[in-house]
């Protein structure tokens, strides 16, 4: 079956989870990047036909403000919609009930919501090397009833954990910023989903832009942009006890 894949991917964990399913799930894919600053999303609209999966990470148990944004101007249709929340193994919150709200509001059909793990994208140890064999075993077998679901006539309202209304993220702020070892090869300004790297200074970040996706982190050639030590020590202590046992995908039906 033909499908739309619209993902929210800063660093790759996101990508990896859509990926997986819609290897399972269709064979002809259009692909839509919500980190692409330049992209005109007011001009994506999928078909009454069309199967549509949206994956977005969780923030703070939010949908990212910026994917939010974007995904809002995307059409729908009626389209049949799969919606996935991927975290860093600590708690999703809210994101799966505002990712519904999102899409339904576009138009979209929401059939069938997954939950994945992905490495965490500031304190890598929690969640490392998520999703793995496991994980991917667990996706392929939600894909195939999913696949079931849609070839179905029926639809069942969808029951998701959640709250309405939703919870305000948490306030942490965790802006990577460059040291010495930066080279101004601009890399980082081009690829920033929020734009919030000077192009002419590329060690300028405007703070009220910055989403703290960590993709400038992620992809630097040099290894010159980081999270302030301590505020990094903070972090990992303070997850330290919720991210500390695996936590299980979900598929929703």
């Amino acid at each position: 079956m033909d499908m739309l894949k619209i993902v929210f991917s800063p660093v790759g964990g996101t990508q990896r989870v859509a990926d997986i399913l819609t290897e399972k799930l269709g064979e002809n894919v259009k692909n839509v990047d919500l980190t692409d600053a330049k992209a005109d999303f007011g001009s994506i609209a999928a078909k009454e036909e069309d199967i549509v999966l949206i994956a977005v990470p969780s923030y703070g148990g939010r949908v990212p403000s910026l994917a939010a944004q974007r995904l809002s101007r995307i059409k729908g249709n009626g389209a049949k919609c799969i919606i996935v929340c991927v975290y860093g193994n600590r708690a999703y919150e809210d994101t799966l009930v505002e990712l519904q709200d999102i899409a339904e509001d576009c138009g979209f059909n929401v059939i069938a919501a997954v939950t994945a793990v992905a490495e965490h994208s500031i304190v890598h140890k929690y969640g490392a090397g998520r999703p793995d064999s496991r994980d991917v075993e667990d996706l392929n077998g939600f894909a195939l009833k999913i696949a079931d679901k849609i070839k179905s006539s029926g639809d069942t309202p969808l029951q998701l954990p959640g709250n309405r209304p939703y919870e305000n993220p948490g306030a942490v702020t965790l802006i990577p910023k460059a040291d010495g070892k930066c080279i101004s090869c601009g890399l980082c300004a081009q690829k920033c989903p929020a734009q919030a790297i000077s192009y002419e200074n590329n060690r300028v970040t405007d703070g009220k832009k910055c989403i703290e996706c960590m993709r400038c982190v992620e992809i630097c050639p040099k290894s010159a942009r980081k999270i302030n030590k301590a505020m990094l020590t903070v972090a990992a202590v303070a997850l330290k006890k919720v991210c500390a046992e695996r936590k299980d995908n979900e598929l929703f039906i």
